[in-house]
């Protein structure tokens, strides 16, 4: 049995690098049902991904995901 997923979650890190001169914002994503991780250079980046994960998405209507994978219930939505 699948289910529509009609949201996406991400563990979000931010950080700074560089000196005096020059700072920089580094970013990753991490996939709380996988555990993958995504690296991002520069805010724009993550910003860039994010749309192309959302228009996805949206082209498919939804992430079809097996129910078992869904842990303490239903997130909270708004049904549409």
């Amino acid at each position: 049995m699948t289910r529509q997923l009609r949201y996406l979650s991400y563990l979000l890190r931010l950080w700074q690098t560089g000196d005096r001169d020059r700072i920089v914002w580094r970013a990753s994503l991490e996939s709380p049902s996988t555990g993958a991780r995504q690296g991002f250079g520069t805010l724009e980046d993550l910003v860039d991904f994010l749309r192309a994960q959302i228009a996805d998405k949206s082209e498919r209507g939804g992430v079809e995901i097996p129910s078992r994978t869904i842990k303490g219930g239903d997130p909270p939505h708004k049904e549409v």
